[in-house]
């Protein structure tokens, strides 16, 4: 199976750094692909909320403001991306705080081509490791282990029709049962991301394979099952506008 590319956004406040670093990045579209460039904080935050991208170059200044801000915003709200920092300062204080954050690896503007070469084969190399812990997840029959009250449940991603947050748990909705199961769903779209689990809202994570229906006007989203019955769920107007595109952009 072919690999995809790492989804990337840039995140650079000033002109010329952005537009070097994005033709940069053109020698590494066999490895990344980059749905986005932002030039401001605001931008930035509501493109990564968006596109849920598994890599992030950001600059540490935006437009006066400091990057680990945005970070403390999108902590509770998306699993993390993998970050390369980038910044025009080589400050000791710069540095320490890149790697507090677990920062992959931290780039000196102007950029060398060679440090990012090296920079991106370091993300390659973790998202392949993550995903082959993934389909160690899956046992031979084709199933995922999920904790419960009770001891563990084995459900087939593929008979996920939805997940829903229940306080700090989630409620996993197949064709035929619920199962209540003892993670976040922050947690589960960690486990579960790719391109088959959308999560529009903090509320949902979704199988697109049954979505049937979605209508703008009332903000829901209707599935449609196996057996041919149909299900329901309320959606906020800004995740049934996220469903949406995700739901075109998957059409060739």
């Amino acid at each position: 199976m072919k690999k995809q590319p790492i989804k990337t956004i840039v995140v650079e406040d000033e002109r010329l750094p952005r537009l070097s670093l994005l033709q940069k990045l053109e020698d590494f579209r066999q490895q990344i692909e980059v749905v986005d460039s932002c030039d401001s904080y605001s931008s930035a935050l509501n493109s990564i909320l968006h596109h849920r991208p598994r890599l992030l170059f950001l600059d540490i200044q935006l437009q006066g403001r400091n990057a680990m801000s945005l970070i403390e915003e999108l902590k509770s709200a998306i699993p993390m991306p993998y970050i390369i920092f980038t910044t025009a300062y080589d400050d000791r204080e710069y540095l320490i705080k890149a790697i507090k954050l677990q920062a992959v690896d931290y780039l000196l503007k102007p950029i060398d081509r060679g440090e990012l070469a090296l920079a991106i084969e370091k993300v390659t190399r973790l998202v392949n490791k993550e995903n082959r812990r993934k389909v160690s997840q899956i046992n031979t029959t084709g199933k995922s282990l999920f904790r419960t009250a009770s001891g563990h449940v084995y459900v087939a991603l593929e008979d996920i029709i939805y997940i829903y947050a229940d306080g700090n748990y989630s409620v996993i909705v197949t064709q035929h049962d619920k199962v209540m199961v003892l993670e976040s769903l922050l947690s589960l779209e960690r486990m579960l991301g790719g391109t088959t689990f959308i999560r529009p809202d903090r509320k949902n994570l979704i199988n697109r394979r049954y979505v049937y229906k979605i209508n703008t006007k009332n903000c829901t989203c209707v599935f449609h099952t196996d057996e041919g019955s149909e299900i329901e769920i309320h959606l906020s107007k800004k995740g049934t506008e996220i469903l949406l595109n995700a739901m075109e952009s998957s059409i060739p």
